[in-house]
């Protein structure tokens, strides 16, 4: 979840790139994800300037599966050493508290490099049903219990957490269907198979700008430029509802300082290039950057209230 707290935490500065510390050898980067995607296309946005800052190629790896965690896993596991980083998204919160039987521990595998976007998501259904705001959809679902269905991109993920949260805070019966690919959950609410969904702005913004969807709230503490006539959940008396996904740099435990803030600094030259956040922007994604340091503290206020959120509505992957 992200807070207006976490949002200044995370404010973008200027770098000074850190001179103590560089490369001897090409950098690689673990995606714990496939190609193609939003996420992907961020981290390849920022890699090219990443690679001029630091004078050595970056090299970006794709090893999916098992919500990154097979990804993390591979980083896990590599030399502290600098030349080795993951490239991660908020699966680095909610995995420790729903996988059993890792061979790492995500608390003291890795440490913080820097933020890099915020995905806000979007509480979507079918444009021809009657709903105009979230006090319609929630009418609706009190007056059907447990005959509708919401989807999600699958168990734990932002897009379930976020519709645990809506749905026990109203005390609502809704079936959850949780797809296994993110792709799949739109086309499933599209083709009926569910009622609502929050999924990511990449995700569901296509359909919305399309009018086959229609976007009652945005869970971001604040309206996105993406979609500035869609309000806030906190607006519609959800006070306290900001849960988004994110995406972010790690390094291993025992890279060296001087290592983590020079990847840091790097990054942060590429998330500060108009283009880039342009780009960003036309994903609905918004840079959020912000270091090592503020990255910690934005992680372990993550990690306390995805906890908390996952252990209370007894979530788990067995479903």
């Amino acid at each position: 979840m992200i807070t207006r707290r976490s949002l200044a935490l995370l404010s973008l500065a200027t770098p000074a790139l850190a001179q103590a510390w560089a490369p001897s050898r090409p950098v690689r980067i673990v995606a714990g994800w496939p190609g193609g995607g939003a996420a992907d296309a961020s981290l390849r946005l920022v890699a090219p300037h990443m690679q001029t800052a630091l004078g050595q190629s970056v090299v970006i790896e794709n090893r999916s599966g098992a919500s990154g965690s097979i990804g993390a896993a591979a980083v896990a596991q590599a030399a502290g050493d600098g030349h080795t980083l993951l490239f991660d998204a908020a699966g680095q919160v909610s995995n420790p508290f729903l996988m059993r039987g890792l061979s790492f521990d995500y608390l003291t595998a890795f440490v913080p490099v820097t933020m890099f976007a915020l995905l806000p998501n979007l509480l979507v259904v079918r444009s021809e049903t009657p709903f105009r705001s979230v006090a319609d959809l929630v009418a609706h679902l009190r007056a059907n219990p447990g005959r509708e269905a919401y989807a999600s991109t699958g168990i734990g993920i932002v897009s379930h957490l976020a519709a645990v949260m809506f749905t026990a805070r109203e005390n609502l019966q809704v079936t959850h269907v949780p797809y296994r690919a993110s792709s799949q959950s739109i086309p499933g609410l599209l083709a009926g198979e569910t009622l609502f969904t929050f999924n990511t702005t990449p995700l569901a913004a296509p359909q919305v700008r399309d009018g086959k969807l229609r976007a009652l709230a945005v869970t971001t503490p604040h309206r996105i430029p993406a979609f500035p006539e869609v309000p806030t959940m906190i607006e519609q008396g959800y006070d306290g509802f900001a849960i988004n996904e994110w995406l972010g740099l790690f390094a291993p435990a025992g890279t060296p300082a001087a290592a983590v803030q020079r990847h840091a600094d790097a990054a942060a030259l590429g998330l500060a290039d108009p283009m880039v956040r342009d780009r960003h922007a036309l994903l609905g994604m918004e840079i959020v950057a912000g270091g090592p340091a503020a990255m910690a503290d934005f992680l372990a206020e993550q990690r306390a209230r995805v906890g908390r959120l996952i252990r209370d509505n007894n979530i788990r992957l067995e479903g």
